[in-house]
């Protein structure tokens, strides 16, 4: 669970990508390498391990071209925490804004998150199998503990004696066979449950903590002080059975070991995406006026990236290995305008292509959660049937790169403004035309966009 890393080979990685984002094969190779890098980094000997650093990677390219969706399905196909920041949100030291540790921070708190599920995920069956003894004894109080008045069920009566411990376990048993059966969701339960839990309070003050975490760790701290206060609430049992195994793994599990596995993990395989990276930079490197802030703030990352120690509430997070990758559309600078150090620290430089035509056809198709899916089943929920044919799909896509042509070039998100306008008669009106079936044709598309794209004015707004 710590800091095991998959072995996928570079080619498997490039096409589980490919299920996803279509083209940009040069950007999926790179990020297939690093990552593959990280497994080889793995099996070389302890000493030479520490000084392989990850090779950190710019993408260049206009928005919506994939370069955000390309780090985050590597990160899932990985079992790496991720996190995605915009470098615009952070500002130099002394001026408004978050502070650049923050982002490890962040991750930390990802792959808390993470390690956490996963050990609970562990001892769940352990934890259902207590959570269930709860729910029988609230429902079948023993005899010989003063817990209230007991639940009546049907074909369980309240006994004038104290039952036999022989005939209370077989009362029990048939409870329990009730309860998995699903005969007992209709009943209700009063339960206890916790109304606050709090994580142990480290370097609330510490060198280099920033407000955020401050606030996060005097709140974490009133908790631990007023203590975890019980609240009876009554529910109906399924909603109890699901809280209370939720409880007993809590229990079940070590919080500090979960918490060092969460260091480990986001030390040696976490992903950090930078976005707006090209916003920072000093267009022409000339350093004057706002420049100076930028640079400020590209000076701030720097150690970041170069490799430091963090304080968090789960402890230090050293930052050498972990995978920065940046991404900007570089319009207006480029990546040789942000300051040297930081440059040497992206060493990889890959280019994304701009969306064509044929590209919008494919990524309307082909991925696995395609747009063409995604409104299809989005319809189906109303019983509308939406068949969209081939030459309607071309007609969809050669309106999308028509309006990136002509005005901003924001990429595939192009589509999404396309298909909203296309099928929003249909979106509108399907809760009264259940049964109906919609042909998505170029006649459709047509009719629908034509006259938006003639006005050019309009065209603007709308799409």
């Amino acid at each position: 669970m710590g800091s095991k890393i998959q072995s996928f080979t570079p080619r498997e990685i490039v096409s589980e990508l490919d299920r996803y984002i279509v083209g940009q094969k040069e950007a999926k190779k790179a990020v297939a390498i690093a990552l593959r890098n990280r497994w080889r980094r793995q099996q070389v000997s302890p000493q030479l391990r520490e000084e392989i650093s990850p090779k950190n990677i710019i993408l260049m390219g206009p928005t919506g071209c994939g370069k955000t969706e390309i780090a985050r399905r590597l990160a899932k196909l990985a079992q790496a925490p991720f996190v995605k920041v915009e470098a615009t949100k952070f500002t130099e030291v002394g001026y408004v804004g978050r502070d650049v540790e923050s982002m490890v921070r962040d991750l930390v708190d990802v792959s808390v998150k993470m390690c956490k599920e996963e050990a609970m995920q562990f001892v769940k069956e352990k934890a259902r199998g207590l959570a269930e003894e709860h729910i029988l004894d609230l429902l079948l109080p023993s005899p010989n503990k003063n817990q209230g008045a007991r639940l009546h069920i049907d074909n369980f009566q309240e006994p004038a004696v104290q039952e036999p411990a022989h005939i209370e376990e077989e009362t029990r048993e048939k409870l329990r066979l009730m309860l998995r059966e699903g005969k007992l969701n209709d009943k209700e339960v009063n339960v206890e449950v916790s109304q606050s839990g709090g994580m142990p309070m480290m370097h609330m003050f510490g060198q280099g903590v920033g407000v955020e975490e401050m606030a996060s760790n005097l709140q974490d701290a009133l908790q631990n002080a007023l203590g975890s206060r019980k609240k009876r609430r009554k529910m109906k049992v399924p909603e109890a059975l699901e809280l209370l195994i939720q409880e007993e793994a809590h229990k079940l599990i070590d919080t500090d070991q979960v918490n060092k596995n969460a260091i480990t993990r986001a030390q040696e395989s976490g992903i950090v995406f930078i976005d707006e990276i090209d916003k920072v930079a000093s267009a022409g490197g000339g350093g004057r006026g706002p420049d100076v802030s930028r640079e400020g703030v590209q000076r701030d990352i720097l150690p970041i990236v170069e490799g430091c120690n963090v304080s968090t509430k789960y402890g230090v997070v050293n930052t050498d290995h972990i995978l920065f990758i940046a991404a900007g559309a570089f319009h207006i600078s480029k990546p040789s305008d942000l300051i040297p150090e930081l440059q040497g620290r992206f060493p990889i430089r890959v280019e994304l292509e701009s969306l064509k035509e044929e590209d919008f056809v494919r990524i309307l198709q082909e991925p696995e959660n395609s747009l063409v899916k995604q409104y299809s089943s989005l319809m189906a929920t109303e019983e509308v049937s939406l068949d969209f044919t081939l030459d309607g799909l071309h007609a969809i896509a050669k309106v999308a790169a028509t309006v990136n042509s002509t005005q901003e070039n924001i990429g595939a998100r192009r589509l999404y403004t396309v298909m909203e306008r296309l099928l929003e008669e249909e979106s509108f009106h399907a809760p009264d035309q259940r049964g109906k079936k919609v042909v998505v044709d170029e006649s459709l598309v047509a009719s629908r966009l034509s006259p938006i794209l003639q006005n050019e004015d309009l065209s603007k707004f709308i799409l």
